[in-house]
């Protein structure tokens, strides 16, 4: 679909177009890029044990300068342009994450939040320029609201994609089937002759929760605990790499073809045809019963019995065992890491650093839930023992529980327990 519309030509800069054209090669990269944004965000966050905040600040950074690389260009190029995309997609996708994990913020307020913060940017964007259309980004402002908007579309996708998943309980490969159909119905609309600055953006944000479901279903392994999603087992790091591969061959062909490129200053200024009112009318009207179609579902598939996390007192009923069985067979360097993290915890939650307690506590759930497809297979009784204690633990800090945190003298109890069955 494209996004042509009569642009209003300001001062500035004379720039071509930044924004490559929308043809099918951009879709593909762009669920391409949404993709490696859930896997090797989880990667670097919960493989390598580099924390959910201490990500989130390395790929600011790294967003800022690309950006930069990316404002300064006066014409789009593929590489710097899609590599912003990646980043972005990354970047995105953790400041949802936070709100989620660190700040426990529901996924509903969220997706509220979000959806109003995309609707005051692309308001301020068209009461400045008079257009949202991605075939005018050739100006330094337009480029700027552009790729806020793209930064908050990221966002918003993570945040209603979880939510989704949440409220139905669908595994990562079932789930992949809703954000599909839409970006099918809408396509079928923009032919009709439905606006195509609105058919594009929502095309847009849905390839987010697309691309998520695709790499957690690659990612995420064939046997799981019941609730947890399952899939083909490739692992973050794997799944990150195949991407980034075909993100990079896209790239090198569109590189060498120009064939996402708008040739001329003049073209990207170009007053363009306006669509057919009544057609758009009736479109919109499609749009509406296309969400109430949706929400319908959503409440169906909330109200039908469906897996979801273990309930608490399934953990309880874990085997005990003595002292240091439990790991026995799993690798020393992984279990001396989570006991790292838990003595951290412990040590704060002693000294009365609320906060950093938390934060280890946060950091020790990440690298036990990513560390689940190499130990789990290794010994599943002494998996299964030290993971009910590890959600005491939890539970104390109010993470992945609804309850607030707890004292810390039930902290400390749970964690000394924690450290106790890991010898």
């Amino acid at each position: 679909m494209t996004t042509t519309t009569e642009a209003r030509t300001r001062s500035g800069r004379l720039m071509l177009n930044k924004v490559p054209e929308v043809t099918v090669w951009f879709w593909v990269i762009k669920i391409l890029c949404t993709t490696v944004g859930e896997s090797f965000a989880d990667w670097i966050n919960m493989k390598l044990g580099v924390g959910l905040v201490n990500t989130a600040w390395i790929f600011t950074a790294v967003f800022v300068v690309v950006l930069a690389i990316q404002l300064w260009l006066k014409r789009y190029v593929p590489f710097p342009y899609w590599l912003t995309v990646v980043v972005v997609s990354v970047t995105g996708t953790l400041y949802t994450d936070i709100l989620t994990d660190q700040l426990n913020v529901p996924l509903w307020i969220s997706s509220a939040v979000f959806s109003v913060l995309l609707a005051v940017v692309f308001g301020v964007w068209w009461l400045r320029e008079r257009t949202l259309s991605i075939h005018s980004v050739a100006t330094l402002p337009r480029e700027s609201f552009y790729w806020l908007a793209v930064l908050v579309t990221f966002a918003l996708g993570t945040a209603t994609g979880d939510w989704t998943l949440e409220l139905t309980g669908w595994s990562p490969g079932a789930s992949v089937l809703l954000p599909l159909g839409l970006i099918a119905a809408i396509t079928l609309l923009w032919k009709f002759g439905a606006n195509p600055v609105l058919s594009f953006w929502l095309a847009y944000i849905l390839t987010r929760p697309l691309g998520a479901n695709i790499g957690d279903w690659l990612a995420s392994p064939k046997v799981a605990q019941p609730g947890e999603p399952t899939g083909l087992a490739l692992g973050t790091f794997t799944t990150s790499l195949i991407f980034l591969g075909l993100i990079l061959a896209t790239v090198v062909y569109l590189t060498v073809t120009r064939s996402d490129v708008t040739e001329t200053y003049e073209a990207a200024h170009a007053a363009h045809a306006t669509g057919d009112p009544r057609k758009e009318r009736v479109a919109l009207a499609g749009f509406g019963l296309l969400a109430v179609a949706t929400t319908g579902l959503l409440v169906w598939a909330h109200g039908q019995p469906h897996v979801g996390p273990a309930p608490e007192a399934d953990n309880t009923s874990a085997v005990q065992m003595a002292p240091g069985v439990a790991v026995k067979k799993f690798p020393p360097a992984k279990v001396s890491a989570l006991r790292t993290l838990a003595s951290t915890s412990l040590k704060d939650a002693r000294s009365g650093n609320a906060k950093g307690a938390h934060a280890a506590a946060q950091s020790l759930r990440d690298l036990w839930d990513a560390d689940q497809a190499s130990l789990q297979p290794l010994d599943n009784t002494g998996w299964t023992s030290i993971d009910a204690q590890m959600d005491k633990v939890l539970k104390t800090f109010g993470i992945d529980h609804s309850n607030p945190p707890m004292s810390p003298a039930q902290q400390e109890k749970e964690l000394n327990a924690l450290l106790t069955d890991m010898g």
